[in-house]
């Protein structure tokens, strides 16, 4: 949406004023920090999210926590085409779509956001977001791909996703990587599930089944 960009935009410039300490700091680490990554040779390159990327999570963030929506209705004022209603959409909770092309970095931009919910939830004492997270795909290819980034949490640390520990952005510092604790369940594949945080991969095939054969619960 138009509308939304540009607020996104003017709470960029002002250094995301209104947003939670976490969500700052996040912020500051993915998109203020210089990364230096290894490439496969052994020299270090320089790492930096695309715009969209960067752009989409902002995006989310500037909503929850800026914004504070809480429904259909509270997103619809930021709707400049005239052309969506709230009859169009039973469902009453809270829900951001991201729509990025093939080859834009959705994968980059799900490890981002799912990071900050996970500390947001962590570090925030008023937050009710998540650290358990559903990610449902189209069919098995895409789901393979995703597996192969996240196995043993690969894009966490592979990426500059999770702060050092001790980092603050100006805010008080966390150890953010050694706080990080998730287990990844795929399919059928269910581990121990954690208490502190878990990652349930399927595809939409499963989620289908599911009504009647109980194949997922979350």
């Amino acid at each position: 949406m138009h509308e939304l960009r540009k607020k996104v935009k003017a709470w960029r410039d002002n250094s995301y004023e209104g947003a939670a300490g976490t969500s700052i700091a996040l912020l500051s680490w993915w998109f203020n920090q210089e990364h230096m990554l290894p490439k496969a040779g052994g020299a270090m390159a320089k790492f930096q999210y695309y715009f969209a990327q960067q752009e989409a999570v902002e995006s989310i963030i500037y909503l929850y926590d800026a914004v504070k929506v809480k429904d259909k209705y509270d997103l619809l004022r930021f709707d400049s085409s005239g052309a969506v209603s709230a009859g169009m959409f039973d469902e009453s909770w809270r829900r951001f779509v991201i729509k990025m092309a093939t080859g834009t970095g959705k994968t980059k931009v799900m490890s981002l956001v799912l990071a900050w919910s996970y500390f947001h939830k962590l570090y925030e004492p008023d937050s009710d977001l998540a650290r358990n997270f559903l990610l449902i795909t189209p069919n098995i290819i895409v789901l393979d791909r995703i597996r192969t980034d996240f196995d043993g949490l690969r894009i966490f640390f592979k990426d500059p996703v999770l702060p050092p520990n001790g980092y603050s952005g100006n805010f008080e510092g966390h150890n953010w990587r050694d706080d990080f604790q998730l287990t990844l369940h795929i399919q059928d594949e269910v581990n121990v599930i954690r208490k502190t945080g878990n990652i349930f991969l399927t595809n939409i095939h499963r989620v289908e089944n599911s009504r009647d054969h109980s194949m997922l619960i979350l």
